[in-house]
């Protein structure tokens, strides 16, 4: 089996929180006795709750053995301390029947930059002492030299005057040397600024250029999508609208001829039927006078017994409407006291009838033989 205790931000001896990765490779033990603990230790359980009971007893030791141990100790030797752990922690698991066949140290790292501070710490102290080797190299040959000069400073005094001199006008021609050398590098730097800034501006026309021509075709793209937005405008909704302005105005002008020719039409139908009308009326009026020209003629030349002739004619008319709301009665009855006295109030009514007639039509019924005969009699 294999397992990878892990121990995060376990403090060192020196209080350094360091997080541990360890990879283990345990099995259980095969002899009798031991697989005998191994069954009783595991009995019912399954492999990953075996993992987990020999995971936490690695990672107890783990944690237990950094807490005694520096930094640089886990670090530097990662082996013994892989040992260290192997050989605390193979009694306990022994003990469950469970052996340790190995366990390395995969990875060890802190939140702290604690052992890149350490790294740093240790080239600093390399690059110090290396440092101070050449100082004092530098030293010891300095000392060497000037016991040298020392020595031959009697015999060289005069000899040093002129290597000054030299020197001095060595560091001129130097210092001169240097100065054109700055020159001429400054004017090439210069001259190089210059033309980069020559071509810089020269690329920045061509870009502007492109960039004219570019809105120039865009503009002229523009243009003729516009042309072909107002053509097809015009087509689509300019064209129709007059179209359909004119069907229109065309159909107002019909609807208005032919309401004229109605209302001429009419106009006429109206002139010839009132002339028609009129010219019944006249007929009409003209047979009416004709007829009674003619009545009149008729009553002047037969005289009372035309007149008689007409209220006879008339009598059957006024009876009706006389004897009109009498129609709605259901009887009538005669309040006399006597029932004798029913006919003389009949007679009596009938008696009336030739003064109600002339005071009507202005003729008097009385002066007819057959109504003197009958209201003689009834006298």
């Amino acid at each position: 089996m294999t397992l990878q205790p892990r121990c995060e931000d376990v403090e060192t001896a020196e209080g350094v929180a360091l997080t541990v990765t360890g990879v283990a490779q345990v099995k259980i033990m095969t002899e009798k006795e031991l697989l005998a603990v191994a069954c009783e230790q595991f009995l019912g359980k399954n492999v990953q709750d075996v993992k987990n009971v020999v995971l936490q007893t690695l990672e107890g030791h783990l944690r237990s053995i950094l807490g005694t141990l520096t930094v640089e100790q886990i670090y530097q030797d990662r082996d013994q301390f892989a040992k260290l752990v192997r050989e605390v922690a193979a009694p306990d698991v022994g003990r469950m029947g469970i052996e340790i066949l190995s366990f390395t140290i995969k990875d060890v790292y802190d939140k702290v930059d604690y052992l890149s501070s350490l790294g740093k710490t240790q080239t600093a102290a390399v690059r110090r002492d290396a440092d101070i080797g050449v100082a004092e190299a530098e030293r010891d040959a300095g000392i060497r030299e000037a016991e040298c000069k020392k020595e031959m400073l009697d015999v060289k005094f005069m000899a040093d005057t002129k290597i000054a001199d030299s020197r001095r006008a060595f560091e001129l021609q130097k210092a001169a040397f240097s100065e054109e050398v700055n020159m001429k590098t400054a004017e090439a730097q210069l001259a190089y600024e210059l033309q980069s800034a020559r071509e810089q501006q020269k690329i920045r026309q061509e870009e502007i250029e492109i960039e004219v021509v570019q809105r120039k075709k865009q503009i002229d793209v523009e243009e003729k999508e516009i042309i072909r937005m107002e053509k097809e405008l015009i087509a689509t909704v300019k064209r129709p609208a007059e179209a359909e302005a004119y069907r229109i105005q065309q159909i107002a002008e019909g609807e208005k001829v032919k309401q004229v020719l109605i209302a001429q039409a009419e106009a006429e139908k109206i002139r010839k039927i009132g002339e028609a009308e009129a010219f019944v009326i006249e007929a009409i009026g003209m047979a009416e006078a004709e007829r009674m020209k003619l009545k009149a003629e008729a009553l002047q030349q037969y005289g009372e017994a035309a007149q008689l002739a007409l209220v006879l004619d008339a009598l059957p008319e006024i009876a009706a409407k006389v004897a009109a709301p009498l129609s709605k009665v259901d009887e009538i009855v005669i309040l006399s006291g006597e029932s004798s006295n029913t006919t003389s109030e009949v007679n009596r009514l009938l008696a009336e009838i030739p003064a109600s007639v002339r005071a009507i039509t202005g003729v008097d019924l009385t002066k007819i033989p057959l109504i003197q005969k009958a209201t003689g009699a009834q006298a």
